[in-house]
């Protein structure tokens, strides 16, 4: 039976990877993957997490499942982080948090609770939208629309087209929205155009779906949910996925959760069995390790001060990055205007590359990047930062 098989293409991010691993240019840069990097390229284990997995190993004393749901602190702390104490407490009963796998594990949960709470709803997702949105939700079943968002012209959010396209949405549809921090554009909604959303959803009737991926990357552990806590308050049903591979650089650990607020009590109370029964039908219990770190951090005043420090400075890094690399670009003599780059959130930005140019930057000089011309910003520091712009200066002046 297996003789048959045909080896599908590698993954375009992963397969960049791999081709950068093997190149033997001592200049080479992947700009790629998603991970973030510090001064010297490694992706460091946090203080706060070591401590807590310091703390961890030495007390507890069983491996025994926590159930599909995972553990009720950790949902408690994970809601809370997002929420804020005052909504979260509101709320009461008609939110309910689960642990997952990783915002991977989360978005496939949910794409399964879409589906049985209605088999016929739409996903509209953000044009462009993270590569793995559609694989892990379609797999549910799910069918797809998308809204204009990014116009590479201006290298701003197409807010009026996003509107426009929004206002075409079904009752019963779903809106897929980034939190913060939009892979892979960069390219945040701002305050206003969230309270437009907030008035769309309410006249359209859509059910709102955020991908809350990197909360504190961007702006701040409070602005960075601004979106999020507004849609919460205002709105009668929400669904929130979160991750805690950035914020916490618990990447392989993969610590996620679902946030589903619902209309009543009882509206969120058969909605969790739906939850737990998906959950258990795909991987049965969630790992706790991660969510172990997550929950005692948030939950230590001490350890909390220690990770929001590393945090602000993981998150000043990477906007230091952005305003130093727009500025060399500028100053380069390349025939663009690289400002919005350091006017965006989080690690990623196009760099408004050619699918020929992109192919020349990674043989000719060793410069990685996939063919959306997305980079990791965080990828960047002062070693490799002057051969970065000389690069694109060549390439991108021709």
């Amino acid at each position: 039976m297996f003789q048959s098989l045909k080896p599908l293409p590698p993954d375009p991010i992963l397969g960049l990877s791999v081709a950068f691993n093997q190149d033997t240019n001592p200049n080479k840069v992947d700009l790629g993957i998603g991970v973030y990097k510090d001064e010297d390229g490694n992706t460091p284990v946090m203080k706060a997490v070591k401590q807590a997995e310091e703390t961890i190993l030495n007390s507890q004393s069983t491996k025994a499942y926590l159930g599909p749901m995972g553990s009720p602190d950790y949902n408690d702390a994970v809601a809370k982080l997002i929420l804020g104490e005052s909504l979260n407490r509101s709320l009461g009963e008609r939110r309910v948090t689960i642990q997952t796998p990783g915002g991977c594990g989360g978005l496939r949960i949910a794409a399964e609770f879409i589906s049985k709470a209605n088999t016929n709803s739409t996903i509209w997702v953000s044009d462009p939208t993270w590569a793995n949105h559609k694989p892990l939700i379609g797999s549910a079943g799910l069918k797809f629309n998308s809204y204009p968002y990014y116009d590479y012209t201006t290298n701003s959010v197409n807010f009026e087209g996003m509107v426009d396209a929004l206002k075409e949405t079904s009752d019963g549809d779903v809106v897929l929205l980034h939190g913060c921090c939009h892979n892979p554009s960069g390219a945040d909604l701002s305050p206003e155009q969230w309270q437009t959303i907030k008035a769309t959803a309410l006249a359209q009737g859509f059910t709102v779906f955020i991908d809350l991926a990197y909360q504190g990357m961007g702006s701040g552990l409070e602005a960075d949910v601004y979106g999020v806590r507004l849609l919460a308050e205002s709105l009668p049903e929400l669904l929130v996925v979160s991750s805690c591979s950035k914020n916490f650089g618990l990447y392989r650990e993969r610590t996620g959760a679902i946030t589903l607020i619902c209309e009543t009590a009882n509206a969120s109370a058969n909605a969790s069995t739906l939850l737990a029964s998906a959950a258990r039908s795909n991987y049965s219990m969630p790992p706790d390790h991660g969510a172990a770190i997550v929950q005692l951090i948030l939950n230590s005043p001490t350890l909390y001060s220690i990770w929001e420090e590393e945090l602000t400075g993981i998150r000043d890094r990477i906007n230091l990055l952005r305003s130093n690399f727009s500025a060399k670009l500028n100053e380069s003599g390349i025939q663009r205007n690289f400002d919005f780059i350091k006017n965006e959130k989080g690690m990623f930005s196009f760099l408004g590359a050619n699918t020929d140019q992109i192919q020349k930057l990674i043989n000719d000089y060793g410069i990685y990047i996939v063919n959306s011309s997305r980079i990791n910003v965080a990828s960047i520091n002062n070693t490799n930062v002057e051969y970065l712009v000389d690069s694109m200066k060549a390439v991108l002046s021709n």
